[in-house]
């Protein structure tokens, strides 16, 4: 029997289907047909006229037939798709419940120590996989278990419409085949950055679990397996975040040229201008506006115009990231 989730008892649908397959029927014919009692197709007949899943005549002996499946079942059967759905969104709730009063009551739930490889491939899979949102990374040279351009799952995971922010190293660009494969990845929808020097490797999945080595390891670090830790949630998944933002915020924004290659977007195509470095000079020296209009002989509203044109090339989103990025750029 097949028809319980749509609230049919088994001898509901074996009566049920007798008359959807043979037809106008009296309730003996229904007997011989399903093998129940007398008792038990009357009371079944009548309980399926009663809820609409079946009619009969006015007059003895009674003849019953069919209501159709499509009007009858469909709709109970989305009734019990969206109280299923309900359950399982409760269940859901109640998990995430008991695993934060399980985190609360046992420090070891916080932190999960991954050793080897191969297991710490598997769960950096599983978060991504996992993930509805966003993941961080801190991209290192020298792989430790996922050689560039291995991560598969990041692709599956942009084609949900998770959201990819990865920092990398200047260093990896220096690995055989690294270029191509941030190209790859940022011509499918990451967005990708670099800076000088990153602190350690390090990945986030919606911020609110994060997967870090403790000790060396992998081919190029240490003979030995390496071991890596698997935090939830708590202040120091919310500490690694904040430090993947502030590196993040600092770092040079990069894209895909007409070559295919990865490049800083926000390289200028011809050399910053005389009065480009005259701007530049005086707001690094702390004038406003105002000030630096009197000093070029230019209108407060052209300063500002020349301003925001420099913070978009430099990828800044203030005025104090534009003056780091020059200095880092040679602008000045």
């Amino acid at each position: 029997m097949t028809l319980e989730v749509a609230g049919l008892s088994p001898a509901e649908e074996a009566v049920y289907r007798a008359l959807v397959t043979e037809g106008r029927l009296p309730a003996d014919y229904v007997m011989r047909r399903t093998g129940l009692s007398r008792s038990t197709v009357e009371s079944t007949l009548a309980m399926l006229t009663s809820q609409g899943l079946a009619s009969r005549t006015d007059k003895l002996p009674f003849v019953y037939w069919a209501t159709p499946p499509d009007v009858v079942l469909a709709p109970r059967l989305k009734h019990h798709a969206e109280a299923l759905e309900l359950a399982r969104s409760e269940v859901a709730s109640l998990l995430e419940a008991y695993q934060a009063t399980m985190r609360r009551q046992d420090t070891s739930q916080l932190i999960e120590l991954v050793t080897g490889a191969e297991s710490l491939r598997q769960h950096l899979r599983h978060i991504q996989s996992a993930s509805q949102g966003e993941m961080l990374w801190f991209c290192k040279p020298q792989y430790v278990a996922m050689p560039a351009g291995s991560n598969d799952a990041e692709f599956e995971a942009l084609s949900r419409g998770v959201n990819y922010r990865v920092l990398y190293e200047k260093a990896y660009f220096e690995e055989e085949g690294a270029v191509d494969n941030v190209a790859r990845a940022v011509r499918a929808g990451e967005m990708a950055r670099a800076v000088p020097h990153l602190p350690l490797r390090l990945a986030i999945a919606d911020r609110s679990i994060a997967v870090c080595p403790l000790v060396p390891g992998g081919p190029h670090e240490h003979p030995g397996p390496p071991t890596a830790a698997l935090i939830r949630d708590g202040s120091l998944v919310s500490a690694l975040t904040a430090l993947f933002e502030r590196y993040w915020e600092d770092a040079i924004p990069l894209s895909v040229d007409g070559s295919g290659n990865a490049t800083d977007i926000h390289t200028a195509p011809q050399s910053l201008s005389a009065l480009d470095r005259k701007l530049l000079s005086l707001l690094v020296a702390g004038l406003g506006d105002k000030a630096i209009a009197t000093q070029t002989g230019l209108s407060r509203r052209t300063v500002q115009r020349y301003v925001q044109r420099m913070m978009q090339l430099a990828g800044a989103t203030t005025r104090m990231q534009l003056a780091w990025q020059a200095a880092r750029r040679g602008w000045l």
